[in-house]
């Protein structure tokens, strides 16, 4: 498989404080990488580094085996998309128009089957000509990321499969509508574009993503297959709890956190 992204010793400070330090991770054509961690450790920071919005101090980033400091604003849009923690839209933009604005500069004769195809996926198509504001924060989110989808799929037209960063794309979604959207990301996977995710559900980054990505206090402590990375030693140092982890009837592990107080008295 190609490699789409790589990162090699990167590091970022805030002032007196690092936010990371000296993290490496390269990601393929056709990989889903979840990234995990607890608050605080750098999981954003590191995606806005790959993404090309914000500059290390140290390291460097390269997207398609190219310097990403190289590539212009347009170029980037180009070749990755990315879907932000925090997005704040005060305007009165109808859905249709937010999601549309994913293409870019393309006029909507262009890329009417996209926007239609991305409202679809994320079950909007009912909200197109909803302002934006009016949503609830879960269906914004799925407003957004339709857009993004949108942004990827003109890229991708022209470039081939690119990137696809999810910064907690499901801290507004309820249950059904998380597994849409890790679905559809898995979807890109399949059609060969890198997908990276951050993902608080332990239990959604297990099932969804071939390799989990563990961050904590800035610095990166494990990498692998889920069944490397998923135990009961490595929740319990990492987020400081005790858990149990089961296989369910396909293999695939997943995790049952207990108490802090757990932890604390040994039980």
């Amino acid at each position: 498989m190609s490699i789409v992204i790589e990162a090699r010793s990167l590091s970022k400070r805030a002032g007196r404080a690092t936010l990371l330090d000296n993290v490496g991770l390269t990601v393929a054509a056709g990989e889903m990488v979840a990234v995990i961690g607890p608050n605080g450790a750098g999981k954003s920071t590191l995606l806005r580094l790959l993404s090309g919005d914000l500059r290390p101090n140290t390291g460097k980033v390269r997207l398609r085996q190219r310097d990403i400091a190289n590539f212009s604003p347009r170029e980037l849009a180009a070749h990755r998309a990315m879907l932000s923690q925090h997005i704040s839209v005060s305007f009165p933009f109808t859905v249709e128009e937010i999601v549309q604005m994913g293409a870019g500069e393309r006029g909507a004769h262009e890329t009417g089957v996209l926007v239609d195809a991305a409202l679809e996926e994320v079950g909007l198509a009912h909200f197109r000509e909803r302002q934006l504001p009016t949503l609830s924060g879960g269906e914004q989110q799925r407003a957004h990321f339709a857009r993004v989808l949108v942004q990827l799929a003109c890229g991708e037209a022209e470039h081939g499969p690119g990137l696809l960063l999810l910064d907690e794309p499901t801290s507004s979604l309820d249950l059904r509508h998380q597994i849409d959207l890790v679905e559809a990301a898995r979807r890109r996977a399949a059609g060969g574009t890198a997908v990276i995710a951050i993902l608080h559900d332990l239990n959604l980054a297990i099932r969804f993503a071939d390799r989990l990505v563990v961050l904590a206090g800035g610095k990166l402590t494990a990498d692998g297959p889920r069944a490397d990375i998923v135990t009961r030693e490595t929740i319990r140092d990492i987020f400081e709890i005790d858990a149990m982890v089961h296989q369910a009837d396909d293999g695939v592990p997943y995790v049952l956190p207990q108490s802090m107080r757990a932890i604390e008295t040994g039980i």
